[in-house]
Order: structure tokens, then sequence, then C-alpha cells
């Protein structure tokens, strides 16, 4: 999908997440983000199997981890990190055998450096991409000067102007590192006020929490939006269409980056091999390509990293950037509900 496209879908892609299923390949059924089904990364998949895998799309982790443990089947998924301790807790997923993956060598260790995503029963979690969280602003009316600090997140000066992500990993990253956390391991009780209370100030600035980058495209591309906590892929949708839109991942407090993968759901109905060929075509050096100039993310795949310009990772915001990162790991579920039970008092005004 070109950026174009996905940018226009931006009207429909609510419709779209919540009830559709892109039909090709019957024999593979990929649970992904809405915008994934990128045509540059399944090169390899569709001139083996003829088309690209059937999709069915959602919004965010939360919606997509609710959906299949209500029961909805497929063969592979895409969460990140921090939400795979849930999946396993509830039993829907089972490991890779990485001698099928042809790139798994190449892929950063650190991607799985934990034994919630690899321990002796095997790899449960595939890493794909990454990317980060930090401040998009338009440059014609935010003075660069505001958007040094995730305060303006909380000036009057933009009221109605702001909006955040509906998804609870980029909130809470968000709200911690404004309150001077810079990761979610061990928070104190202290800590979590702080940050609900930080949120709860910012949230008569919101104007809309957004549900995919294509609404926070079309949010800043109107001019309601000025400020928004975003993602890699908002920002490139923006400049694609020639918006005046900067990508801050240097606040003073710092930004938050994320890494999301692959899993294979238990019992899936499609075909196993075509799953493996699906992920290998995505760790392609092909697929990094695409999937950098598509949407600003970078590959697991270190070395498919390496043959691409340092120019296009400059354009993609996917340079170095020396600033405080804060690492969205794998939380304990019973965080994860308290995060989500909080952010859903605060979006309803509590």
């Amino acid at each position: 999908m070109t950026h174009s496209k996905l940018f226009f879908a931006g009207a429909v892609s609510a419709i779209a997440i919540a009830t559709a299923a892109q039909a090709a390949d019957p024999e593979l059924l990929v649970f992904d983000w809405a915008g994934w089904e990128i045509d540059g990364a399944l090169t390899q998949y569709v001139a083996k199997h003829g088309d690209k895998p059937t999709y069915s799309f959602y919004g965010d982790d939360d919606e997509a981890f609710q959906k299949v443990s209500s029961g909805f089947q497929a063969d592979v998924a895409h969460p990140c990190a921090a939400s795979i301790p849930r999946y396993r807790d509830a039993g829907l997923i089972e490991p890779w055998d990485t001698s099928k993956i042809t790139a798994f060598a190449d892929i950063d260790p650190r991607m799985y450096a934990s034994p919630i995503l690899k321990d002796d029963g095997g790899q449960w979690f595939l890493p794909l991409d990454t990317a980060f969280a930090a401040i998009a602003y338009n440059t014609k009316d935010v003075p660069v000067e505001d958007v040094s600090t995730l305060q303006v997140f909380a000036d009057p000066k933009y009221a109605g102007r702001v909006s955040l992500p509906d998804s609870n990993d980029d909130v809470w990253s968000l709200a911690f590192l404004a309150t001077g956390v810079t990761s979610w391991d061990n928070v104190t009780d202290e800590q979590f006020k702080a940050a609900a209370d930080w949120l709860r100030k910012v949230h008569p600035n919101v104007r809309a929490y957004w549900a995919d980058p294509a609404e926070m495209t079309q949010l800043m591309a109107s001019g309601e939006v000025l400020v928004s906590w975003s993602w890699n892929d908002g920002v490139a949708l923006l400049k694609e269409e020639g918006f005046p839109v900067e990508f801050n991942r240097s606040p003073k407090e710092g930004a938050a980056t994320f890494f999301c993968g692959l899993v294979k759901l238990k019992d899936g109905p499609g075909n196993d091999d075509k799953a493996y060929d699906f992920a290998n075509s995505l760790l392609s050096n092909e697929g990094a390509a695409a999937i950098v100039d598509a949407i600003g993310y970078a590959t697991s795949n270190t070395a498919a990293m390496a043959t691409l310009p340092a120019e296009a990772l400059k354009d993609a915001y996917l340079d170095p950037v020396t600033t405080t990162l804060f690492m969205q790991s794998p939380t304990s579920a019973e965080f994860r509900e308290k995060m989500i039970s909080e952010f859903e008092l605060i979006k309803s005004g509590f």
C-alpha cells in the first residue's frame, strides 16, 4: 500500500479495522495492524504462492488480544513485546521453529532477550520491527522550542489542538517520561499516580485519541491538531503528502521506543509452512527496504538494515538519536490491566 492510499483510507479505517478481512491466499490468515499489507515486503511470498495472505486488521494491541482471546482464529498475529505475557498466560501461542527462519541469525538478539519472549520452551516471539513514539508537530504553527519538552501536551496554549494514541503502551510511556520515570519496571504506586494525574491534566487539551496512524494524519492534515504523540508511520504519511511536519525524538524528558513481532497462534487453521514463508518474506532484504520506505519502521534483521543508505534511514527517522529512550518492554498482566483500567477512566473524564 502506498503512502497516499493509506492516507486517504483514513476516513474508512475504523470500519475496515473492525469488520474487514482482505481475502487473498485462503491458506494463511494474518491478523495485523492496519497498513501492514505492504506489497514490497510480500514479494517473496507472492512469488512463491501467487497472492498475498488473507488479512484481518486491528488498531491496537488491546483490541487484538481481546479478539483472539474471544475465539477469533488466525495463523499469525503481530503484537508488540509488551503484550506477549498475556498471550502466553492465556495459552494462545506456540513457539516458532527458528531453523525455518532464514534470517534468524541476523535478528538482533536484544529484541528477544527476555524469558517472556524466549525460554526453554522455545521462541515465542519472532521480532520483526521497531520504531519510536515521539512528538509530531506542525512546523508552521508550533515553535520548535514548544516541543523541546513533553509538557507541550499539557500547555493550555494547545487546548483542543493535541492528539494522543488510544493505546495504553504509548500513553503510559509518555506519561511516565513526562513525570520523570524512564522504565515501567517496578513502578511504585506514587509514580503511577503521578503519571495518571499528568494524563488527567492533559486530557482537556486532547482533541481526539487516535486509533491508527491514518486517523492521526487526518487530524493533523485538517489543522485540527498541531501536536501529537506519534509513531514513525504517521509522520511518514504526512511528509509524503507534503504537510509541514517534523518528528522530535529528543525532547528533554526523552521519547519512547517499541518493538513488535510475529507470533504463531495455536491451532491456526491455515498452512503452517506458509506462516514461515510469510515471516521470511518480511524479514528479507526486500522486506526491510519496503517497510522502511512505506512506514518508516526498522526491521529486526540487522544485516538487511545495514544494506540501506544512511539517507534513507535519516529520512525515516531511524538514524541514531541521543536521548533518554523509554523501552516498551513486556509487562505483567496485572500491571497492564491496571494501566488499561486507569486509562479508560481518564478518557471518560474521571
